[in-house]
């Protein structure tokens, strides 16, 4: 039970006593958790109270909200290679995942605005962003960047249900040679908080990917927004040698 005269503030107590029963096995992976309001009944609390302690155990990772259903403890994520030259596509196949792609911003040419990381910052290019779901929860924002010269006409391909990796190696009969990839953390607001379904407080992965070419460097310029709650998102490396 709760302690009303300990200095620790109450729903910092109700949030250990959360996380106990989850790393003891008591709330499994995926259970759903009591709701707020038998919380706030079950500890003598206020529903505020019992608010802030799922709060902090959502930041943390270890719980998740559904809209409608209530929250539940997070599954271990799942993991997905993310950032192979294959493409994203690729990455998700292979692990078997079912993904929904959504274009959320149409392909066309566009003058960038000045961008300190971006290549084509303040010079014209294909742009379009592209929104990624699984299990119609969204995942991964991605906004892409292309050389306006060696992908004309990309705008009558349909890269929502295909891959771009494929399609730039199909169509347009460009391999990728080598990238180049930033990794920080962002907070999102606006349209794109919005599509990742994130608030202002959430951190997410941002990946900031450049794909080099035979025919030109910086050809391919993305931002990845990635919700790690949801998938570890991991880079393999190979070919190390310790010789």
């Amino acid at each position: 039970m709760l302690n009303h005269q300990s200095p620790i503030p109450l729903y910092r107590q109700l949030a250990d006593i959360l996380r106990d029963r989850i790393r003891s096995g008591t709330y499994l992976p995926g259970a759903r958790i009591p709701s707020e309001h038998q919380l706030a009944a079950d500890y003598g609390i206020g529903r505020p109270t019992a608010r802030q302690a799922t709060d902090l155990l959502v930041r943390r990772g270890m719980l998740v909200r559904r809209r409608g259903s209530g929250t539940f403890v997070q599954e271990d994520p799942r993991e997905v290679d993310l950032f192979s030259l294959a493409g994203t596509s690729a990455s998700f196949d292979e692990k078997g995942i079912t993904v929904d792609r959504r274009i959320m911003d149409p392909v066309r040419i566009v003058t960038v605005e000045t961008q300190p990381h971006n290549p084509f910052s303040g010079i014209r290019a294909y742009s379009f962003s592209r929104l990624s779901q699984v299990s119609g929860e969204p995942v991964l924002l991605e906004t892409f960047f292309m050389h306006p010269t060696l992908f004309a006409g990309i705008e009558t391909e349909d890269l929502a249900a295909g891959s771009l990796a494929r399609t730039v190696q199909e169509t347009f009969y460009m391999t990728p040679v080598e990238s180049r990839q930033a990794f920080t953390i962002a907070h999102l607001t606006g349209d794109r908080a919005a599509h990742l379904g994130v608030d202002s407080k959430t951190p997410v992965l941002l990946v900031r990917r450049h794909l080099h070419f035979p025919q030109a460097r910086d050809a391919i310029y993305s931002e990845l927004y990635c919700r790690t709650d949801r998938f570890v998102f991991s880079q393999t490396i190979g070919g190390l040698s310790h010789d």
